[in-house]
């Protein structure tokens, strides 16, 4: 059976510019970085040269650009990071002589529609000694800065506020809350520092750091068409304000990556995920521009089909990323299974944790209830997408939802 894939906000299928480029730090240029003969220094230009592409895309410096494993290790390294380079600098020690605070309670703000990779890390954090703020959201995703200007104080430290939800594709404001934060940082020091889950925008928004004013943020390489196993996360200053580090490594060892992300670094995935995006900034107008046509196109002929449907969300168009579409079917269930079993892909939430068989957070911090939130599905375009292929995601759904049973690819015109 023929499939047909409608899921790009969970991962992509890598460019075939992609795959060539990193052919050859297979088995051609295979030398350890580390290494000082030439065979490890061919493999440490490559590096450098992918760092320096990225660097110019983000625009910032490349000693600023920290390579991960994935946006959730880069996602990690900011909250965890931030956190264990406070303890270090207060140095205060307990009686069995381990770093802790004392009198201080520090305050990470964030937001109840987070990935599960700062969602989870963040309850970890208060498990160790970290107060931590769950912003609320309106019905269309978007961040409460009222709320946000509330909960700021002398002991915040990090705000981790995502550029664009996974599930619903709501824009944040960053630019605007940059603007708050910096109203409480006090001259020569970091804090509160600002973090931002950038993985979803690449494609579409402009990540000029300096320009949305942002300290820290995560970029995704299996978003952006290049190779699963690498990300990368984006430090201002190196890490440090004053001679003073704001950010200590949660893998240690040799001391790669400016001493904030140790072992051997993954070349080809490093070399991949450079090519893809340069590819995704190039073509970032243009192809926004096709998916922002396809996107109101294909809610409205979803709408011709089953007139009760509501999208979740910001109105398309207006503080959504262009290429999802987060809808809610009344009344019909197991959509996802039955539109799989059809050949055709799409998905209830985040990837990262569809498999738990629970209502989305996201949706359920918008407001829906678990029912409603069942009846969502998340449908994502990508630049394989195109007006035939809708068509055939259309006729299929509209056979489930009033023949109730499923069509076979092959059937489809």
């Amino acid at each position: 059976m023929l499939k047909h894939y409608f899921d790009y906000a969970a991962t992509t299928p890598v460019d075939p510019r992609v795959v060539k480029v990193m052919a050859p730090y297979h088995s051609e240029i295979f030398g350890n970085p580390g290494s000082l003969h030439k065979f490890g220094q061919e493999a440490s230009a490559a590096v450098f040269k992918a760092r320096n592409k990225i660097s110019k895309l983000m625009n910032c410096d490349y000693r600023e650009v920290i390579f991960t494993g994935s946006a959730t290790e880069a996602n990690n390294l900011a909250l965890r990071g931030t956190f264990k380079a406070l303890i270090q600098n207060s140095k205060i020690k307990d009686q069995n002589d381990n770093l802790k605070f004392k009198n201080f309670k520090p305050r990470i703000i964030t937001s109840q529609i987070e990935h599960e990779s700062i969602l989870e890390t963040c309850r970890d954090l208060e498990r160790e000694g970290a107060e931590v703020i769950y912003l609320p959201v309106s019905k269309s995703g978007i961040v409460d800065l009222k709320k946000l200007r509330g909960s700021l104080n002398e002991r915040t430290v990090l705000v981790s506020v995502m550029y664009a939800n996974n599930e619903v594709g709501s824009v944040q404001p960053i630019k605007e809350i940059a603007k708050i934060i910096n109203i409480f940082k006090e001259k020569n020091s970091p804090y509160p520092l600002f973090h931002t889950d950038a993985a979803q925008t690449f494609n579409y928004l402009d990540c000029d750091v300096k320009d949305l004013g942002v300290d820290l943020m995560t970029l995704s390489s299996q978003k952006i068409y290049g190779p699963k196993g690498a990300g990368l996360l984006y430090v201002k200053n190196f890490g440090s304000v004053e001679g003073k580090k704001f950010i200590s490594p949660i893998i240690t060892g040799g001391g790669q990556e400016e001493g904030l992300r140790s072992g051997t670094e993954n070349i080809a995935g490093i070399v991949g995920m450079a090519e893809a995006a340069q590819i995704s900034f190039d073509s970032r107008k243009k192809e926004t521009q096709r998916l922002l046509k396809l996107q109101s196109y294909f809610i409205e002929q979803i709408k011709k089909i089953y007139p009760k449907v509501i999208s979740n969300g910001p109105v398309i168009g207006d503080w959504r990323l262009p290429n999802n579409m987060n809808i809610y079917f009344p009344g019909k269930k197991d959509l996802i299974f039955k539109l799989d079993m059809a050949g055709f892909a799409v998905s209830g939430g985040s990837a990262c944790s569809a498999r738990l068989a629970k209502p989305s957070h996201v949706l359920k911090a918008m407001g829906l209830s678990d029912e409603k939130a069942s009846e969502s599905i998340r449908v994502s375009f990508g630049r394989q997408t195109d007006k035939p292929e809708i068509g055939k995601l259309l006729a299929a759904l509209k056979n489930i939802i009033y023949g109730g049973g499923i069509i076979k690819n092959k059937s489809i015109k």
